[in-house]
């Protein structure tokens, strides 16, 4: 079992991103532990790949505690699509982001990875000790890369400087908060789109891209917001740790709960002309475990609590698109 320490409430934590999911889960997760001194800036108030905006919030602000949830994200249409916009925009916020913690001398830095950051071919589960030991999967390359740069960035500013500035990996996310483009979102959440829309239009069926072998693993955003939490009480955290559910399923089965949980009862067709991606993408998440953090959520019940947050965001015509 770790040793935690106890963030005092007195803190500034700056949570960047805090509009997308992680960052909106993370605060609600602050909030519930009664933490007030919260920092938060939309994208219209900060532009984090603006240098020089960025040094001037350190500068008036001085947070304590920082929190890298801001990203530019996407699935594999967005990636393959965007990849110069991938890369250059993660690279900028991560790079202004920690360089200027480091200047204004934040105490602890936690910035988030993904398991997209692996190689593809990774032995599964993949450990921490894997990154960086085969070539990325190419549908993702640019957004794994700027992710290892910021992970980089916080291993060797604690290496020299002695910074408390660390990172932590998640795996697939879903939940509350989630983007529902109709091209550029998550398996996921797409699965969540295209089924619930083929039930209001009646289709007989719906064609799903590759062979749905590919197994993936998935953790609902308010669990990994509880993961957040215990790895920043760590006394000593590790430069990188994983957060995953620790289980995976294949998207064949990913898509057939998913129709059963919307109502589809149509025929499910494969086109195998389309890439799967990456075979397999399963965390070994020991390290986080061996803190006594667990999963609140089955993948069922989790799905569940997805599918009636996107039929509330749709009522309320509040439903993310980007």
């Amino acid at each position: 079992m770790s040793t935690f320490k106890k963030l005092p409430s007195s803190q500034k934590i700056y949570i960047a991103g805090h509009r997308g999911m992680v960052g909106s889960a993370l605060v609600r997760a602050f909030q519930a532990q009664g933490c007030e001194n919260l920092v938060l800036r939309t994208r219209q108030e900060l532009d984090l790949c603006d240098a020089v905006a960025v040094r001037s919030f350190f500068e008036q602000e001085k947070p304590s505690v920082v929190i890298v949830a801001a990203a530019r994200v996407g699935g594999i249409h967005a990636n393959s699509t965007y990849p110069a916009e991938f890369i250059h925009e993660n690279l900028a916020s991560a790079h202004n982001i920690i360089h200027e913690a480091y200047r204004h001398g934040v105490k602890q830095l936690l910035f988030l990875g993904s398991s997209c950051i692996y190689p593809r071919e990774a032995p599964q589960p993949m450990k921490e000790e894997y990154l960086l030991s085969g070539p990325l999967e190419s549908t993702n390359e640019a957004y794994a890369i700027a992710k290892i740069a910021g992970l980089k960035l916080c291993q060797f500013y604690r290496q020299q400087y002695g910074v408390l500035f660390h990172s932590a990996m998640p795996t697939n996310l879903y939940g509350p908060g989630d983007n529902y483009h109709s091209e550029n979102s998550h398996v996921l959440p797409a699965l969540l789109r295209r089924f619930h829309e083929a039930v209001q239009i009646k289709a007989p069926s719906v064609t799903l891209w590759g062979t749905g072998k590919s197994l993936r693993e998935f953790l609902h955003v308010d669990d990994l917001a509880s993961a957040l939490l215990a790895v920043l009480a760590m006394e000593t955290p590790p430069d990188w740790i994983n957060a995953g559910s620790g289980t995976d399923v294949t998207i064949r089965e990913l898509a057939e709960l998913i129709a059963r949980i919307t109502g589809f009862e149509g025929k499910l067709e494969w086109d195998t002309t389309r890439p799967d991606g990456t075979p397999r993408k399963l965390m070994d998440s020991g390290k986080l475990l061996a803190t006594g953090w667990r999963p609140k959520f089955s993948l069922e019940s989790g799905i569940r609590h997805a599918y009636a947050d996107f039929l509330n965001s749709l009522q309320k015509e509040s439903l993310r698109e980007i």
